[in-house]
């Protein structure tokens, strides 16, 4: 079986779909029109972090996608970066940056890389679609060095509550029943759990709520497609009869709506940091006596600038 597999985990995704799903967005005309999400995470509140390494020879961007973190970085914090995705479409529109980066099509559940390998992994709004998380937070832990630390974001349980209860709503009202059309996601009680099984220490867990105004659902659902957050789960609906979809886009309004006729979505954030034990490493410093503000996975190296003076 695959390293560290966990016996009897549950598939909820169907992951060639996802890949097809990201590989259609990834070629999308302007990209960076969707980008937003991932740049409110990089000026997201985050987690306190106390003061870390000066720099890291080797990076991991896991689910990087078109390369959202590297061109934030500098070379004086990190040398060089792989960039791992899932979806190769995604590296045929790369954003440019000055540090060396090597691209790598792979699965996050299944890193193609040797234990004992990065200084640095982060990963930003990825690890919501892998089937098998504490799986993939073991991969992590193996391929980080000791002394290595994991820094990441990804989407938590209330992500998408208003347009979940709206198509619910909907398809009760008019089929008389409901399927899942927004996959599920991680609850911030588990992760801490989860990041410790896996054999991280010194953890630091904090969740965030950013909240995006549309013109209504169909623009919700027609974004989320392009950036390739369309629902992957197995037990998906693949179709929403059109009265449905006008039922649910009605609801949305009535049930959320702002004044001015746009509508919220609400994506909870949740950010972790964890490191790889190392025998130098000193105890655990006082709970709230860090200096140094986590605001987002891209001002590492202003983080680190600052945590060495």
């Amino acid at each position: 079986p695959p390293r560290g597999a966990s016996p009897g985990a549950l598939s909820p995704f169907d992951r060639r779909l996802k890949r097809k799903q990201k590989n259609w967005a990834a070629l999308l005309p302007r990209p960076a029109e969707r980008d937003y999400l991932r740049d409110e995470v990089r000026g997201g509140r985050g987690a306190a972090l106390p003061a870390v390494r000066a720099a890291f020879p080797l990076a991991l961007d896991l689910g990087s996608g078109r390369g959202y973190i590297a061109p934030r970085l500098t070379q004086e914090v990190i040398e060089k970066l792989i960039q791992v995705d899932i979806a190769e479409n995604a590296f045929k529109n790369t954003v440019e940056s000055e540090i060396p980066t090597i691209n790598v099509v792979a699965d996050e559940e299944c890193l193609p890389f040797k234990e004992d390998t990065f200084d640095l992994v982060v990963s930003s709004l990825s690890l919501h679609w892998v089937n098998d998380l504490p799986r993939a937070f073991r991969e992590i832990h193996h391929v980080l060095k000791p002394d290595g630390v994991f820094i990441g974001a990804m989407f938590g349980g209330d992500t998408l509550y208003e347009l979940r209860c709206s198509l619910q709503l909907a398809e009760l009202e008019r089929e008389g029943g409901f399927s899942p059309h927004v996959s599920p996601f991680t609850a911030v009680s588990d992760l801490g759990h989860l990041l410790a099984r896996a054999g991280f220490n010194t953890l630091t867990v904090d969740t965030d709520e950013i909240q995006v105004n549309y013109p209504g659902l169909f623009e919700v659902m027609d974004d989320l497609q392009g950036m390739g957050e369309s629902n992957c789960s197995w037990n998906r609906k693949p179709l929403l009869h059109r009265d449905t979809m006008l039922a649910a886009a009605a609801i949305y309004k009535e049930m959320y709506g702002n004044s001015d006729g746009s509508v919220p979505a609400t994506f909870q954030i949740f950010y972790m940091i964890g490191w790889k034990f190392h025998e130098s490493q000193a105890r655990p410093a006082q709970r709230g006596s860090a200096t140094v503000s986590f605001g987002d996975l891209a001002k590492i190296d202003e983080i680190l600038t600052r945590g060495k003076k």
